[in-house]
């Protein structure tokens, strides 16, 4: 058996992890970031104490050389748990995201297989027939709605029987008849029973000469 395995299995609480199966992921992160807290604050004792000896170490310098080089002894062990520290802190933290990331698929996986399962019960009150003739007929549906639309929306062809030639005849007609009726309504002026009095001699003898010396200018030009 491992140092590891016996660490788990010797730990406090074994006994509850045992009835249930072993720790869950959040049981497992919240010991890892305890362990994590307890290292670092370790790592901060030890760089305290390094810094600690250091100052001994040039304070003695070389009037106790024994003392200085205890204390630069002390500093090299505080330095390699140090190193160490740093190690395991990394080996920590990697083991942490992984397990993070683990928890983090698993609850993926499981709302995934939820979703499936909800979408399999949904799926099977559903035919793909029914959905063909479904579809099938909403599409005929739409169809007849858009040729009742177009007729609707189409210009009515009322009076296209009538010919146009025709109509206009017949309006000449009744405009003409109109015009006719107009002028029969119209009274012309009575003709004088008496007869004109005649041109006096003397007015018709003055035009005669008038009209002879038009004749005789015209000749002469």
């Amino acid at each position: 058996m491992s140092k590891i395995s016996r660490f788990f299995k010797g730990g406090g609480g074994s006994a509850a992890h045992k009835s249930r199966g072993g720790p869950t992921p959040q049981e497992a992160l919240a010991r890892l970031r305890e362990t994590e807290e307890m290292l670092s604050k370790k790592q901060e004792y030890l760089e305290s104490r390094i810094e600690r000896e250091l100052a001994a170490a040039r304070q003695h310098g070389t009037k106790n050389k024994r003392a200085a080089l205890q204390a630069l002894k002390r500093k090299k062990r505080y330095e390699k748990q140090l190193n160490q520290i740093d190690g395991t802190l990394s080996t920590i933290e990697f083991q942490r995201e992984a397990l993070e990331n683990s928890h983090t698929n698993t609850e993926v996986l499981r709302n995934m297989g939820y979703a499936a399962q909800a979408m399999k019960k949904v799926h099977e009150n559903m035919d793909l027939n029914k959905i063909d003739d479904l579809m099938q007929d909403i599409t005929d549906q739409q169809n007849v709605a858009q040729e009742i639309s177009e007729a609707i929306s189409s210009r009515a062809g009322f009076g296209d029987e009538f010919d146009e030639d025709e109509l206009m005849a017949e309006l000449e007609e009744l405009e003409q008849e109109e015009m006719n009726k107009r002028m029969a309504d119209v009274r012309l002026p009575s003709v004088p029973s008496t007869s004109l009095p005649s041109r006096p001699a003397s007015t018709r003898k003055r035009v005669e000469d008038e009209d002879d010396m038009k004749h005789l200018a015209s000749w002469a030009s």
